[in-house]
This record gives C-alpha cells, sequence and structure tokens, in this order.
C-alpha cells in the first residue's frame, strides 16, 4: 500500500501523524481515500470546485506529480507520495 508523508502543518487534520498507509491505484485515489478518513484535511489540499490548492504540491518518491500524470499518476506498492505545501513570507524583492 503506498504511503502518504504529512508535514507538520497538516498532521493536527490526520490525528498527528506524519506517515499514513492509504490504498489506491493512483495519486486521486490515494487522497480521496485519505480525505474519507479524515475529512478535516480536505479543505486544507482542495478548494471549493475541488481542485487541488495552488500551494499544495505532491512528489512521488522524488518527482512532483505535475511532471508526471498529475493526480492521474500511478501508484504501485511501495510508493511514498509526499505532501509539500509552498512556503510563503518575507519582504517582497528582498532575498
Amino acid at each position: 500500500m503506498p504511503l502518504l508523508k504529512i508535514p507538520t502543518p497538516l498532521r493536527p487534520y490526520v490525528e498527528g501523524k506524519s506517515i499514513i498507509e492509504v490504498p489506491g491505484e493512483n495519486v486521486s485515489e490515494v487522497l480521496e481515500n485519505t480525505i474519507n478518513q479524515f475529512p478535516a484535511l480536505e479543505k486544507h489540499l482542495y478548494s471549493d470546485d475541488h481542485q487541488l490548492r495552488p500551494f499544495v504540491n505532491l512528489f512521488l518518491n522524488e518527482d512532483n506529480i505535475k511532471d508526471l500524470e498529475g493526480t492521474n499518476t500511478p501508484l504501485e506498492e511501495n510508493d511514498q507520495l509526499m505532501i509539500i505545501p509552498s512556503i510563503a513570507g518575507g519582504i517582497p524583492g528582498r532575498f
């Protein structure tokens, strides 16, 4: 079963877990099954029209799913899917 790694800011919505074993043939199914198990997580991943929020990045092993087949990317038994939220902040124009 694929593993879903949860970043620290989202762990309160998944009972504090850092890794969840979730069934699914592709990324979309894993996310759907995760939301079914932890409904409070949905608003943090999806917009009102059920599209992944732009600041939510998903990596399959080392690859961004945007560079693969998006949420249709197939998964294998021991794959690791990671949610990596974009981080914003700082002062515009300064590095």
